[in-house]
């Protein structure tokens, strides 16, 4: 059976593209227009822009695309969104924007100590892994996806939490402690494998374990979080099965598959980046002479 049934709102989700492109606007109008009002500003680059942008753009993709209302009705696309949002779109977002206006939102005394807490590099791993495992423990995953406030506010959660989690990455405070290029490489392979357990036990797992991929009646109740009520109503649907082929066991399993094969895929990437800038900060290093060599040398020369 076509998606298409579900109607528009439900497969481009307008208000959400419409929230999107004023949050667009709004960070241009703040890193360029307005940004004489924010201590030690600096241009907008060009690279910072597509970054941005590319964020809003795949955000948009796994969430107001078709993509979004696949992820109800397969729990493939669920791992899909799951993967991109967190490991992805996060990174992109917190790259995108310029270090002085993260630091004039940390600096509120009001986020600074909270901020400082949760951006530690061992307590924004536990606090993000241990959330997104215990989401995906079938008690909890199926009492959220009947909730559209519980989902979305999880869901929101979480994505704070992955930013956290970036942050000992990303961080270009000028001020503040930073993680060397070890510790960092450390850092991602540690998020891997605390992110491990709950690929494998989707994987592994030999029945279907979420009742809203496998329940008609809280399939159907669980739907509501992306199609309008009204039109759910008028529809004679008895389940996933309708718009897929693909048995509910193995659909359960290639989604753990693809969230493992993404997070590798990103995770190598992440962890190329931090090398070889690591590598290019200790050549430079190796390269200039110490501080102190050069103050002899000028010293000798005014002898």
């Amino acid at each position: 059976m076509p998606i298409g049934i579900f109607g528009f709102q439900a497969l481009w989700s307008p208000y959400f593209l419409l929230l999107l492109v004023l949050v667009t606007i709004l960070y241009f109008q703040v890193t360029i227009k307005w940004r004489r009002k924010f201590e030690g500003e600096e241009s907008l680059t060009k690279r910072q822009a597509a970054l941005f942008v590319s964020s809003m753009v795949i955000l948009y993709a796994v969430k107001g695309s078709p993509i979004d209302l696949l992820g109800h009705i397969m729990f493939t696309y669920h791992m899909v969104q799951m993967a991109i949002l967190y490991l992805v779109v996060a990174p992109l977002f917190l790259k995108g924007i310029p270090w002085w206006v993260w630091k004039k939102v940390i600096d509120h005394p009001a986020v600074k100590p909270v901020f400082n807490f949760f951006t530690r590099p061992l307590i924004a791993l536990i606090l993000f892994n241990g959330m997104f495992s215990i989401y995906h423990l079938p008690i909890v995953f199926d009492y959220i996806k009947l909730s559209i406030f519980l989902h979305s506010l999880y869901t929101f959660v979480l994505f704070l939490f992955a930013l956290c989690m970036w942050w000992p990455i990303f961080n270009e405070m000028p001020e503040g402690k930073k993680l060397s290029g070890l510790k960092k490489i450390a850092y991602i392979f540690a998020d891997g494998a605390l992110l491990t357990p709950a690929c494998a036990l989707i994987i592994f797992a030999s029945t279907p374990v979420y009742a809203t991929y496998s329940d008609s009646g809280a399939w159907l109740q669980a739907m509501e979080l992306c199609v309008p009520s009204n039109t759910l109503q008028g529809l004679n649907l008895s389940g996933p099965e309708l718009f897929s082929n693909m048995p509910l066991i193995e659909d359960q399993q290639l989604g753990g598959v693809i969230m493992k094969i993404i997070q590798e895929v990103v995770y190598i990437t992440m962890l190329a980046l931090v090398f070889f800038d690591w590598a290019r900060k200790e050549q430079a290093r190796k390269d200039d002479p110490p501080a102190a060599s050069l103050t002899q040398h000028e010293s000798n020369l005014i002898k």
